[in-house]
């Protein structure tokens, strides 16, 4: 059965989950053609193992603070920052404490 995704004009709401981000499950929020949203999230000591995509992929921290690992080193990122990583390049995620992330993805196309 595939996701519910939101759709054009539909408006998602990105507020911290606060307590309840300790029970609620990583989500894709948008898909379409070229673009992905998820909120990815994290509990504590939990990481993303080193992986990479094809298009270019911004992590913004929506709470908590999770550790980038990429081929330069490690970026910390906290609320309200945002990282910007180029097509193809590997990289990991590690959350320090319950976190919860917005991954955009591009997927394809000019």
């Amino acid at each position: 059965m595939a996701l519910p995704h939101a759709q054009a004009r539909d408006v998602i709401d990105l507020q911290p989950l606060g307590a309840a981000v300790a029970q609620t499950p990583s989500t894709s929020l948008i898909k379409t053609a070229r673009l992905q949203l998820m909120r990815v999230v994290l509990r504590a000591g939990q990481s993303l193992p080193e992986h990479q995509v094809p298009g270019e992929i911004t992590i913004q921290g929506l709470e908590g603070e999770a550790v980038v690992t990429t081929t330069e080193g490690e970026r910390v990122l906290k609320a309200q920052q945002l990282v910007l990583l180029p097509g193809g390049e590997p990289h990991a995620v590690h959350a320090r404490t319950d976190c919860s992330l917005l991954v955009t993805v591009r997927l394809g196309g000019p």
